[in-house]
């Protein structure tokens, strides 16, 4: 493996970043992938993501396997900088195709027709911090 790719600080920020991003982000993949978290589950998530959002099979794949295998393999601390690349990546397609179009505040009170994008830019910022720092202490990154 590149040293670029594995290679992590020893700083404690890395390891409360990939927490972090791993506890905020493991449930909606478990809504996805197990249909837990009041979620839909694989099966139906699939659907949802290519008949209602027109997403190309593959794609809504990457996307269930991302958000639920990507936040357990940073809670190992375990190809940090492909995950939160991945995270970002699903983060920026959600902007993209859902979120933007509603501006950037959540709908804390029920009076827009669906969330902005304030939280996946939250979420992009921590995947950008990890790419920088790499996963930090605890990681099994380090011991590539």
């Amino acid at each position: 493996m590149d040293q670029s790719i594995a290679y992590t600080n020893t700083d404690w920020s890395g390891l409360l970043l990939r927490l972090t991003l791993a506890l905020v982000m493991l449930p909606h993949g478990a809504q996805k992938m197990l249909g837990i978290f009041g979620g839909y589950g694989f099966k139906a998530t699939m659907s949802f993501f290519t008949d209602s959002m027109k997403l190309p099979s593959p794609v809504a794949f990457l996307v269930i396997i991302i958000e639920f295998v990507g936040p357990i393999s940073l809670l190992l601390g375990f190809g940090t900088r492909l995950w939160a690349t991945a995270l970002a990546i699903v983060m920026i397609g959600a902007v993209w195709t859902t979120s933007g179009q509603h501006g950037f505040f959540m709908n804390w009170y029920g009076n827009q027709a669906g969330e902005g994008f304030e939280y996946h830019l939250l979420v992009i910022g921590l995947c950008l911090s990890l790419l920088i720092s790499g996963g930090g202490q605890y990681a099994l990154d380090r011991l590539f």
